[in-house]
């Protein structure tokens, strides 16, 4: 239910702003949507199923280790100081997250699929960000428009084919629309963040945001 109420808010916030809709800010906007949509999948999965010391510190690593090949491939040479602050933010996630344990009574285990499920979702995660960065500056927000509706998209149909579509109330819903809301704001951060700075650097910091869901597993879970 996020996804679709983001991608609302999106459309609107993008009508206001104005910015030019071009075929490269459709393209690299849906291909996108469609990688953060798998990528959140997986995550979610990977984090319910696996032990989150191993998941999430791994999936950061993925994360931020994709976008920084692809920086340096594209000519992006960052400084010594950078580089350093690189391996300390990724020790930071790695300490953060080796901090949570599962305390319920199901048992979790890095299994084969919670390891595919891992990597993929760090895989797909890193892809995002290097696409979005590709995105045209005149374009402003529509690719986020256009990533929004097509990760919309692909957690209808996947909800549909496995008869997980279920329309939220109560609670739950309103704990949708709080996503959504965050959803936005982090998206239209990533995108400015993406644009003022080396891809390779920015998409470092971005990868410490499993330590935020680190942090809320160790409240909700204890």
């Amino acid at each position: 239910m996020s996804y679709p109420v983001a991608s609302v808010v999106l459309t609107v916030m993008a009508c206001v702003v104005g910015g030019q809709i071009s075929s490269s800010a459709v393209l690299w906007g849906v291909l996108c949507g469609v990688l953060q949509a798998f990528g959140i999948w997986w995550f979610y999965a990977a984090l319910g199923s696996g032990p989150i010391s191993v998941v999430s510190p791994l999936t950061a690593i993925l994360v931020s280790a994709v976008p920084i090949a692809v920086g340096i491939g594209m000519g992006e040479r960052p400084s010594g100081v950078a580089i350093a602050g690189i391996a300390l933010a990724l020790v930071a996630v790695a300490l953060v997250s080796a901090q949570a344990t599962d305390e319920d009574e199901t048992p979790h285990r890095f299994t084969a699929a919670v390891a595919w499920m891992t990597v993929g979702s760090g895989l797909t995660f890193g892809l995002s960000f290097a696409v979005i960065h590709q995105v045209p500056h005149e374009a402003k927000l529509w690719p986020l428009v256009f990533a929004r509706f097509a990760a919309t998209a692909v957690v209808v149909v996947v909800a549909a084919v496995t008869r997980n579509l279920v329309l939220p109330r109560g609670l739950p819903l309103k704990l949708a629309l709080i996503a959504a809301a965050l959803d936005v704001v982090a998206n239209v951060a990533l995108l400015l963040a993406m644009q003022a700075s080396l891809l390779s650097l920015a998409s470092v910091l971005i990868s410490l945001y499993p330590a935020a869901t680190v942090a809320l597993a160790m409240v909700v879970l204890k």
